[in-house]
């Protein structure tokens, strides 16, 4: 095949900041060419530039043999397709795709068989005089294609022209646009964001991110053989695993070898691995390669999307004294205020606030008639020792309530298997607190201050799980015991069989759906 359009280390800028990183990329004739990647990653620009809408800083533009980086668009051999699809309101169908003829002083003849052959192939037969605006979307959409196929251009550019369609035309106009590629038989180069546009009509696929090609590859390479995890997620849904590439053909994840087919990395290499939804199965437990509990099912229609874990997060359990009313009452201002004792990090002293004292105290005042009422004053001085310090919360009205802020060393659990670490703190909390609680869950996790982090470069990692065992709506004095979890190993399974929430499960993939990939930056 014969190479029509080539891109040779294209850089541009804007206002200083880099938008493309050298861009060399090859398009062979009658291709239909996708570029795909999300907001801000270069594809339009690169568009723009192939269109002569925008001028590179370096690099150049090479279609048929000839250089054409100083080319006006206008003179390039090139139409595009926009978004908006730009018709001209004031003219009817036929006319609307006969403008650029005109403006090339064909004659009448010619336009009229060329536009009604444009008619044709769009299949818009018997619209020539109707107005373009009393058309549907889809059918405008072809009205701009027709307008920019008839003047037979050597390359035809699309940028995201299904973005203002609904789901069901989309679906429709991604097999139409295919369909008049292969009858006009020229190049397309399709820029969108939509994976699945991009999987159903290209024959290349050019994935970018941040002003830099990821990867080039037909369809079934790029989602089969993705190089890195930015394309496996990008390219459909994915259960990314970081391993080890033991040896040839042997990869280790969560303590665990698994045949696969895959080879040429370092000796107990560290990776990346996919395995697709699609490719495991779900059968009785120890009956698979692996075993886990399912965690959630979705109906997505034609398939259910089951959670199954694999393998537990790190996790910390501390214990919630529950007590009864602790209301203070004024009854000269008609007011009430309450807050609770709480424990804190003995490293978090220094970066203690007002509103985080509020926030982990509960603290809160109101009038007789449950109207709020503000917290003029707050009063503590929590030194960097370990220890016990009162804190004095006030309103305008004289108020007021004092608890314990009780300073202790770090409280957490070291996972070094996850590489994760969990911490937490006791915490003291009335059955009112409890039972008002709109969101429980998070603030369990304010009240004892559960964060997690990564052990190997301190980012913090979110609790994904609380647990308890008491019924929120009917809590009595006690003690309880909450555990905060990170999330453990889940895989994503796509199957047509329903799961049950809590069922125990076996998983069963083979060595040929399991695609190990070099580490993101280190390839």
């Amino acid at each position: 095949m014969k190479k029509l359009i080539q891109f040779k280390n294209i850089v541009k800028s804007f206002d200083g900041q880099i938008v493309l990183r050298g861009i060399n990329l090859d398009i062979y004739e009658n291709e239909f060419v996708t570029l795909l990647g999300p907001s801000g990653c270069g594809k339009t620009t690169l568009l723009r530039i192939l269109g002569g809408f925008l001028e590179s800083d370096e690099g150049h533009i090479i279609i048929d043999g000839e250089d054409i980086s100083g080319v006006p668009a206008y003179k390039r051999d090139i139409n595009t397709v926009f978004q908006k699809y730009a018709l001209f309101p004031h003219l009817n169908v036929y006319d609307n795709i006969a403008f650029g003829l005109r403006i090339k002083k064909t004659s009448e003849d010619i336009i009229e068989q060329k536009v009604n052959r444009m008619l044709s192939l769009v299949g818009l037969e018997g619209f020539e005089k109707r107005d373009v605006t009393s058309l549907s979307g889809g059918q405008q959409q072809r009205v701009a294609i027709a307008r920019a196929l008839v003047n037979e251009p050597n390359v035809l550019l699309l940028d995201e022209p299904l973005g203002a369609l609904d789901f069901k035309l989309r679906k429709e106009m991604q097999l139409e646009l295919k369909r008049i590629q292969e009858e006009v038989g020229i190049t397309f180069v399709f820029v969108t964001h939509d994976q699945e546009e991009a999987l159903t009509m290209s024959d290349k696929i050019v994935v970018m991110k941040d002003g830099e090609i990821q990867q080039v590859g037909t369809p079934t390479e790029i989602y089969n053989e993705p190089i890195n995890e930015y394309v496996a997620n990008f390219i459909g849904e994915s259960n990314i695993i970081d391993g080890i590439m033991k040896e040839d053909y042997l990869v280790s994840w969560d303590d665990q070898d698994y045949e696969c087919v895959d080879h040429g990395f370092k000796p107990n290499e560290e990776v990346d691995i996919v395995i697709r939804p699609e490719d495991i199965s779900i059968v009785e437990r120890n009956k698979g390669i692996m075993n886990g509990e399912v965690k959630s099912v979705l109906f997505k229609g034609v398939h259910y999307e089951v959670i199954v874990e694999t393998a537990s997060g790190t996790s910390k359990t501390v214990t919630m004294h529950v007590f009864g009313e602790k209301d203070i009452v004024n009854e000269s201002a008609k007011e009430k205020i309450s807050a609770s004792d709480f424990y804190m990090d003995l490293e978090d002293v220094n970066e203690l606030t007002d509103t985080e004292v509020i926030a982990r105290a509960n603290a809160q005042a109101w009038t007789f008639d449950d109207e709020d009422v503000s917290l003029s004053t707050i009063e503590y001085d929590v030194k960097e020792e370990v220890g016990t310090y009162p804190c004095t919360f006030k309103t305008s009205n004289g108020t007021e309530i004092t608890i314990n802020i009780v300073v202790v060393e770090p409280v957490y659990t070291e996972d070094e298997f996850n590489e994760e670490a969990v911490q937490a703190f006791d915490f003291y909390k009335t059955v009112d607190e409890i039972k008002e609680s709109i969101a429980l869950d998070t603030d369990l996790k304010t009240w004892a201050n559960a964060q997690a982090w990564s052990l190997e470069d301190e980012s913090p990692i979110e609790i994904w799980d609380v647990t308890y065992d008491f019924d929120d709506e009917d809590i009595k004095e006690g003690q309880y015991q909450i555990t905060f979890s990170t999330m453990g190993r889940e895989l994503m399974i796509h199957t047509t069989e329903y799961q049950e929430e809590g069922q125990k499960v076996g998983l069963s993939f083979k060595p040929e759906d399991i695609h190990v990939m070099s580490r993101m930056g280190s390839y």
